[in-house]
């Protein structure tokens, strides 16, 4: 579902986890971390290493949030 102005208050809200969120949240983040220490191992050190590690961050970010918002976006 886009953002709209029936849902943009909520979508621009802090939410709080739930306890299922947060195990969620850990899940996620840890899978992240993994992939992270794959990534600065075994790609060589350059631009195109820190974009990959840059780009994982935005993908946890847009992960959790589709957590916290629990898939309304």
């Amino acid at each position: 579902m886009p953002v709209t102005k029936a849902n943009v208050h909520d979508v621009f809200t802090s939410h709080a986890p739930d306890e299922d969120q947060v195990r969620r949240l850990h899940i996620v983040r840890t899978a992240a971390q993994q992939l992270a220490q794959e990534i600065l191992t075994e790609v060589p050190p350059c631009a195109d290493q820190q974009a990959a590690l840059r780009l994982l961050r935005e993908a946890v970010m847009t992960a959790n949030a589709a957590i916290a918002l629990k898939g309304v976006v």
